[in-house]
């Protein structure tokens, strides 16, 4: 009974705290367009002003930050161990390449390529079936579930013989990964707030930088050291270290992956812990869960997320070069370094990228400006572009252009983070714009690089990084446009809990007459 009240008792504080509403200024200056928690701060900090160098927010309470420690602990650090044991073998197949699977396979003209298209239509197909899944299925054992089997079919790439193997496998390891990104991205939404989550998303894709990074100096390592041992080449090696390494990440997920607020099942999180979740998503004005309905689905093709987020994926997921292995060929083309010296030189623009992650992820979370930590790294990565459209340039301008590449993925959690946000207000229609927007964007990575990025155009690769520049520019105009529509949902969003904060004032003040006058009535 204790229990009941005390609930009770919060959810009382609670609202009392959201109808602490302070009142727009009278005068807007023309540069807080460019602040993306104008309105929120209105509603939800009550006047107190955040500090930069804070590291979580003032009106966190001593509960909250040692909740959000523990997040830290469990969820932000399985997120990298697994982003890092996936992305080890994504970039593997482009390590194994230039290492002899090419020679081994009887590889050639656009035979890269294809494999890198294979992987992507895996992910795109079985993502779809998800963007329903989401809030019915227990995440805690969907993702790491997928990551055991992910391992299996990571195992099976060591045995490939033919070209045509190699595909197949890549299909099915693609498959295997689909939901992850996007399954990644609806568990942290649903326990972080809007300022929380790009630190975190960061976190978690610092793991895809050190799984490039590691993907080389395994790869140089194990060339070296297992090259024909037993028979096997140095590349096949290489996929039966990932998939020992993959295993074990997955086993444990489902020990310390909490999965959702709504359907907890965890050794390490209670009740206790969703309750905060669900109070703090109540005063960040989200996670208000419904049914599944054709009135989401109306919603989704009616309102402007889906076109202007699809959109502006699609554009990020084209800015990048690094994932065709660019740098890897252009280093085998120079002639000028063996096999395992390629390997570990490749590691090094990965490794620069975890920076560039820091930088992007920390900065959008403590400075609070998403839409400057999307465009900074953005311009970066459109002046590689147009160094390597030219190519005609000295030698040291096309290393500077390699080493800053992953300028283009630093963002990435700062760009998922933000949409997790702008539908933070409906559990699913969150799960479907995230899936769809994932989905839509991912998809174009099936043609595009058959058009742009064709291996057997290696290392110039002229097209493809013409195609990059006009992106990386049009997607920093874009976020501008995605910031237009945002702000004007956050004052839409603001005055709706002013007028609801009326009417509860007005029903109280009634209220309070109808008990006086009844109390008149009892003294007649």
């Amino acid at each position: 009974m204790s229990t009941e009240h005390d609930v009770a008792t919060t959810e009382k504080v609670l609202d009392q705290t959201l109808l602490n509403i302070k009142p727009l200024p009278a005068k807007r200056p023309w540069y807080k367009f460019f602040d993306e928690y104008e309105y929120r701060d209105l509603y939800e900090r009550n006047g107190v002003q955040h500090k930069w160098y804070h590291w979580f927010d003032e009106n966190d309470t001593p509960e909250e930050r040692r909740y959000i420690i523990k997040l830290d602990l469990f969820i932000t650090s399985y997120c990298f161990l697994s982003y890092w044991v996936k992305n080890l073998d994504q970039t593997n197949v482009n390590n194994a390449y230039t290492a002899g699977m090419k020679e081994d396979l009887n590889m050639g003209g656009s035979d890269l390529t294809n494999l890198q298209v294979m992987y992507n239509v895996g992910c795109v197909i079985f993502q779809l079936p998800f963007l329903y899944l989401f809030p019915k299925v227990r995440m805690e054992l969907l993702i790491p579930g997928l990551d055991i089997v992910w391992g299996f079919f990571t195992l099976a790439q060591y045995r490939a013989k033919s070209t045509r193997e190699m595909m197949a496998y890549r299909f099915l390891v693609g498959a295997a990964e689909a939901p992850f990104f996007p399954g990644v991205h609806y568990v942290l939404g649903a326990w972080f707030k809007a300022h929380e989550i790009q630190r975190r998303g960061g976190i978690f894709y610092m793991g895809l930088m050190l799984g490039s990074c590691t993907a080389g100096l395994l790869q140089g390592a194990i060339y070296d050291n297992l090259n024909g041992v037993h028979g096997l080449a140095g590349w096949r090696w290489m996929f039966i270290i990932d998939a020992i390494i993959t295993l074990p990440v997955g086993i444990m997920g489902f020990f310390i992956w909490p999965g959702t607020p709504d359907k907890l099942h965890s050794y390490f999180f209670n009740e206790k812990d969703a309750e905060i979740a669900r109070r703090r998503a109540k005063r960040n004005g989200s996670a208000k869960t419904s049914k599944f309905s054709w009135a989401v689905l109306k919603r989704t093709f009616t309102s402007w997320h889906l076109p202007v987020l699809c959109f502006w994926d699609f554009l990020f997921w084209n800015s990048s070069a690094q994932g065709y292995g660019v740098f890897l060929l252009w280093l085998k083309s120079l002639g000028r370094f063996t096999t395992s010296k390629i390997q570990n030189i490749s590691a090094a623009a990965p490794a620069l990228g975890i920076l560039y992650v820091a930088i992007s992820c920390f900065g959008a979370d403590i400075f609070r400006s998403r839409w400057f930590f999307l465009c900074l790294p953005q311009l970066v990565n459109w002046t590689n572009h147009v160094i390597l459209a030219i190519w005609d340039v000295p030698e040291n301008a096309k290393w500077y252009a390699f080493l800053v590449q992953y300028t283009s993925n630093s963002m990435s959690s700062v760009l998922y983070g933000w949409i997790n946000d702008i539908v933070r207000h409906d559990e699913e229609y969150r799960s479907v714009i995230l899936i769809l927007v994932n989905t839509f964007a991912q998809q174009s990575t099936a043609w595009t690089p058959k058009i742009f990025w064709e291996s057997s155009t290696a290392p110039s690769y002229h097209m493809g990084f013409i195609w990059g520049a006009v992106i990386s520019g049009t997607l920093i105009l874009w976020t501008f446009v995605v910031l237009y529509f945002f702000k004007r949902d956050e004052r839409a969003y603001y005055f709706k809990l002013v007028a609801e904060e009326r009417e509860r004032a007005e029903a109280s003040t009634d209220d309070q007459e109808s008990l006086e006058d009844e109390k008149e009535r009892k003294l007649e």
